[in-house]
């Protein structure tokens, strides 16, 4: 629990410096409790990164992203961290809202790490701008979300067709296929010239 704070403390981002560490353990584990229950204990006993990418993705971007809020945020500086953690929640089984819920999943840790702390108007007002600076990030997050989307989308398209193309070229279907852009063509020539008649 945070010490009390009395008026004319410390301000926000006093606080939100003072207390990074305990507000990014707690964020750590908001955001791995996002997984089924046994994919959140391994994640946050294994430090083995290669044997854990998930976990060593969350423990390395956060507090790259917790940084950049608090100072900004940047949307190239916020790029890379925000990516690295999006991309894998991306290709996993999370509706759009619940890959990008780490985002918000700040605030919650901040909540809870304030709990029992005093804070004047002018406090409340700081912390609740550095909510505004998450809700941006959030906002940054979605377009790097949608764009891992669209790249998943497009590889998924590229094998059908690839695939498809193989069926083809298997059963000797393929040699029929510019036959058929002969006919199209030369069906919309007859259209044609029945147009000027």
């Amino acid at each position: 629990m945070a010490p009390a704070m009395a008026k004319g403390g410390l301000m926000a981002e006093g606080f939100l410096k003072l207390k990074k560490d305990a507000i990014l353990k707690r964020w750590s584990d908001l955001i791995l409790d996002t997984y089924p229950a046994d994919a959140a204990r391994f994640f946050k006993r294994e430090k083995d990164q290669f044997a854990n990418p998930v976990g060593a993705a969350v423990s390395q971007e956060i507090s790259a992203i917790y940084d950049e809020i608090l100072a900004g945020p940047d949307y190239q500086k916020l790029h890379a961290p925000l990516d690295r953690i999006i991309r894998i929640r991306a290709v996993q089984d999370f509706s759009p809202s619940q890959a990008l819920s780490f985002i918000f999943l700040l605030k919650t840790a901040i909540r809870e790490t304030m709990a029992g702390t005093e804070m004047d108007a002018a406090e409340l007002n700081e912390f609740q701008a550095f909510e505004s600076k998450i809700d941006r990030a959030a906002l940054f997050g979605f377009e790097i979300y949608m764009g891992c989307r669209e790249q998943i989308y497009r590889i998924k398209s590229d094998e059908i067709r690839n695939r498809t193309i193989k069926l083809l070229e298997r059963s000797s279907l393929v040699g029929a296929v510019p036959e058929q852009d002969g006919l199209e063509t030369g069906a919309a020539d007859e259209m044609e010239a029945r147009s000027k008649n």
